[in-house]
């Protein structure tokens, strides 16, 4: 059986050779993820195109997601560590200046306008955190609260609530054109707050455009979780600035609520930030690190995101090959039938507000796990020409896995995104019992089904139906 959690991996400089990529792959991953905050659209251009290349030379489907870096606000310090002391008065500047000790530059004009007495600025994904005690028509003063080390160009977290900058940015749009053009199959939004930010980007539907994925990071986000749901295709729970932004030890409940929310509307979730960051540096992650990715497992993440640990970890192919290994054992614990039970519940609830062919659609997919579950079935098999079927199946997710047969590759790149869904590239022509046989014998021909077991399959009449109308239980044939 295979694991049905997916593995997103951030790439940057330890894993962007070709060599590496062909390992990672091989590791398990299902998507590799392009930031853009770094480097320029060319850089990620030339990933993209490396990428496919050594994709090419494996038979699963892997996916390219590119997150664009959205409203960040940045400190430009150098290259040597500068240390924020615990008690210390710092000034908070707009500008590009290098920073200090006591002098801190951001990138946000008139950032002294944009703060209150009390804010409390995180350094780095919070290695430091500085609370405002003054506010100055040029600068806001501050209090280190908590000390450390900064180098670089550190993120630092202002509440979302001060900022009037909106995702995406003039930036954000340029990148998009450039890696639609490119034919990426997914891409992330960074600090969105409504759904007005997601139709902001101008594409069309998949899978002829990318999937956009909503990266949920700020409290306007959770309180307008369902705007957002309904104009994006999958969501990720940025557990970075999410855990900055609201309270931390809330965060494990926000994480369960995101989740929940965007499976039960058929979409893939990633659960994303310092999954395994130990693992950047170390050999094996901490007891408290497989606990976390257990625990998103259960909570029904579609896959985990891997960010620092690909990126610039001292071993990328090891880290993947831990995470497999929890999540395969993870999956063993999955409370499979009282997850499909609640998604049951779910879809009776909605079903007035949807249109009949909606509602005829739910009741297929609804079929297909109940009686996947009545026979016991190892595998069931759905035709999809959008990739819609095969993902509001996996929201169930079934014990079963969901083999997926498409027509094209970028369908099935998308669905490498989707919790257990196997993506299987080929044409369902023909009518009746006649496609149905040969679409099974084409899955068992490629080692997913045995001759003579039981299958449900689900389908539409044709390949040009425009709804999933049809299930049968099938023997698969000799």
């Amino acid at each position: 059986m295979n694991r049905r959690t997916k593995i997103v991996a951030t790439i940057g400089p330890a894993s962007d050779s070709p060599e590496v990529l062909d390992r990672l792959i091989t590791a398990g991953v299902n998507v590799f993820r392009l930031g853009t905050a770094h480097d320029p659209v060319e850089r990620v251009l030339e990933r993209v195109a490396t990428i496919r290349k050594v994709s090419e030379n494996h038979a699963d489907p892997v996916a390219i997601l590119v997150d664009l870096a959205g409203p960040k606000v940045r400190a430009a310090f150098g290259d040597t560590p500068v240390e924020l002391v615990t008690g210390s008065t710092v000034h908070i500047r707009s500008g590009e200046d290098q920073s200090s000790s006591t002098e801190i530059y951001v990138n946000v004009t008139d950032i002294a306008q944009s703060l209150e007495v009390g804010d409390r600025l995180h350094m780095g994904d919070g290695s430091a955190t500085i609370v405002v005690t003054q506010v100055g028509p040029e600068f806001a003063t501050g209090t280190v609260e908590r000390g450390g080390f900064q180098r670089g160009r550190p993120g630092v977290h202002v509440p979302s609530s001060r900022l009037t900058t909106s995702s995406p940015t003039s930036e954000d749009l340029k990148y998009f054109d450039a890696v639609v053009a490119a034919d990426v199959d997914l891409v992330a939004v960074s600090f969105v707050k409504t759904g007005r930010d997601m139709r902001a980007l101008h594409s069309e539907k998949p899978p002829h455009g990318p999937m956009l994925v909503a990266k949920i990071e700020t409290q306007a986000a959770i309180d307008n979780l369902d705007s957002i749901l309904e104009h994006s295709d999958a969501v990720m729970v940025a557990r970075g600035d999410l855990g900055l932004e609201c309270s931390l030890p809330g965060l494990p409940a926000l994480q369960k609520k995101i989740i929940a929310a965007t499976v039960a509307a058929g979409k893939p979730v990633i659960t994303a930030t310092q999954m395994l960051e130990s693992m950047t540096s170390a050999p094996q992650p901490t007891r408290a690190e497989v606990t976390d990715v257990a625990n998103a497992v259960f909570d029904g993440t579609s896959a985990v995101m891997l960010s620092g640990e690909t990126a610039v970890g001292h071993d990328p192919v090891l880290v993947v090959e831990t995470m497999a290994e929890i999540l395969v054992e993870a999956e063993q614990n999955f409370d499979h039938d009282g997850w499909g039970d609640r998604m049951e519940s779910v879809t009776v609830l909605s079903s007035d507000h949807e249109s009949d062919t909606r509602r005829v659609a739910g009741a297929m997919r609804g079929a297909a796990n109940q009686a996947a579950a009545a026979l016991g079935s190892r595998v069931l098999v759905t035709v999809t020409g959008t990739g819609r079927t095969a993902r509001e199946i996996s929201r169930y997710r079934p014990r079963a896995e969901i083999v997926a047969v498409t027509p094209t590759e970028r369908v099935a790149r998308q669905l490498s995104l989707s919790w257990g869904v196997v993506p299987l590239v080929g044409n369902a022509d023909g009518t009746g019992t006649k496609r149905v046989m040969a679409i099974l014998s084409r899955i068992r021909d490629a080692g997913y089904l045995k001759p003579g077991e039981l299958v449900p399959i689900v389908l539409g009449n044709s390949n040009s139906a425009l709804v999933s109308n049809v299930m049968r239980i099938e023997n698969v044939p000799s």
